[in-house]
Order: C-alpha cells, then sequence, then structure tokens
C-alpha cells in the first residue's frame, strides 16, 4: 500500500549524516511514497550523502553550495532533469561560524554576519526563486528547520538566533509571494537535537536538560518526531496552512519559566 506522498517528488537541501534533522525529514518523505533528489555543499561532504542517498534509494544526488550563484543555477537543471516537475523543497541548510557560537552577540563579527544570514536565510529564497517555475500549479510545498532561538535569547545561540529570526520572517513573506502559484511555505521550529551542527553551541548538554525538564511533556524531541511532521506538511493532508512555524519541542514554546 501506497503513502500518501505517492507520485510526488522532493528536494532536500541539507543532509549531512544520520545524525541531522534533514536525513529523518528524507526517511520520513520516502516511506510516505516521494521520491527524492539530495544536495551536497561541497567534497568534504559528498561521499557521505551519496552513501546515504544510495541507502534510501533515491533520484538524484546534486552538487549545491548555497553561496555559488552558478550551483544553484546548475540545481534547478539537476532537479529538471530528475524529475521534470517538483513538489516539495526541504531547506535544512544553516551555518555559523564556531567562534560566532560563544560569548556574547554583541562581539559578532560583520564577516560572522554576513555568513551566516547568506546561507541560513538568503539560501530559502534563492532556492526557491529559481524552483518555482517547476513547482506552479502542483500544492507545492518549501519547508524549512528553525529554532525557539529565533525568538527567544538562547545562551551562545547569538547570530544564529538573528538568522532564524530572519528565516521566520522569510517564510511568511515568501508564502504571501507564493500563495497565488499554489505553493505553501512553512518552518517546523524543533526542540534542541543532537546533530552535528548542534554540536558546536557551548552549553548545549545543559540546555536539553532544561527542556526535559521543564517541557510539558517532560522529554526532549526525536529527529523522527521532525520527520513526520515534515511530512505532514509536505502533503496535502495540510494544503490550508502556510505561512506558519510550527513548533515541535514537546510544548517548551508555551512555558513562561
Amino acid at each position: 500500500m501506497g503513502g500518501f506522498l505517492e507520485g510526488r517528488n522532493g528536494l532536500i537541501l541539507g543532509v549531512a549524516n544520520k545524525r541531522s534533522v534533514a536525513w529523518a525529514c528524507a526517511r520520513a518523505l520516502k516511506r510516505e511514497g516521494m521520491e527524492l533528489a539530495l544536495t551536497f555543499a561541497n567534497e568534504r561532504l559528498e561521499g557521505n550523502v551519496r552513501e546515504l542517498g544510495e541507502e534510501l534509494g533515491v533520484s538524484a544526488i546534486l552538487p549545491c553550495d548555497v553561496t555559488s550563484e552558478s550551483e544553484l543555477d546548475g540545481l534547478v537543471a539537476g532537479v529538471g532533469k530528475a524529475f521534470g516537475k517538483l513538489d516539495c523543497i526541504v531547506h535544512a541548510v544553516a551555518f555559523a561560524k564556531r567562534e560566532e557560537l560563544t560569548g556574547t552577540y554583541l562581539d559578532t563579527s560583520r564577516e560572522g554576519y554576513r555568513l551566516a544570514q547568506d546561507v541560513s536565510v538568503y539560501s530559502l529564497p534563492a532556492v526557491s526563486r529559481r524552483m518555482v517555475p517547476l513547482m506552479e500549479g502542483r500544492e507545492g510545498s518549501i519547508l524549512t528547520l528553525s529554532y525557539i532561538g529565533a525568538e527567544r535569547v538562547i545562551p551562545n545561540y547569538n547570530v544564529m538566533g538573528v538568522a532564524k529570526a530572519a528565516l521566520e520572517a522569510s517564510v511568511r513573506y515568501l508564502a504571501h509571494d507564493l500563495g497565488p502559484r499554489g505553493i505553501r511555505v512553512n518552518a517546523i521550529s524543533s526542540g534542541p537535537i543532537r546533530t552535528l551542527s548542534a554540536a558546536g553551541i557551548d552549553g548545549f548538554s545543559a540546555i536539553l536538560d532544561h527542556i526535559a525538564e521543564r517541557a510539558p511533556l517532560r522529554r526532549n524531541i526525536t529527529a523522527e518526531e521532525v520527520g513526520d511532521v515534515c511530512a505532514f506538511l509536505a502533503s496535502p493532508l495540510a494544503r490550508g496552512i502556510t505561512g506558519s512555524t510550527i513548533y515541535v519541542d514537546a510544548g517548551y514554546h508555551i512555558m513562561g519559566l
């Protein structure tokens, strides 16, 4: 029996390893029948992404450094060749220099700020704009990954918190721009998960402990839970939802203390 995404095609940017949230999203989408293409940002990551893609049985594995206009243009050509049409984009790309994730936001460097915004935020409209011709009129879904640091101060999250705030604002503006073309745009704000990128945040283990103690469900979430919500938002089941940030954080976002 086919899943509820049977016959649909998706592009996932940001799969790095089996602990990444993007990988959990890929597995959930594939489980429900979606054909997938994955990207890798550079040669260092290529081998691992190809291995994961082969394990999952994806249709294409494509190069894409989101800071390169030529590679973004090439991505469109690669997706068009693989699928012809596209129904879903999962944008799971974010980066900040490690030194920007310690100390204070006050000390953010100009270059550190520019890089975080370029990779983590501008890449969303840059990819979306190019993919519109492949998605238009198909009830498509564009998804990105955020974090509560977009709206509350998380110690040491610093420039990434500001980038996630800009990302969530981008979701709203893109939802307005793309709605008339039948494309929905949403963000998933997940609770903290032990991933490679999270390891770069000072005091991350203490954050996990605090969430497990204070969240209404009294636990941390799993990447698989984010993947399941990703599959829902990518499907016609969520056809009335756009411009929203959906929390998958065991309820922590409702807490005042």
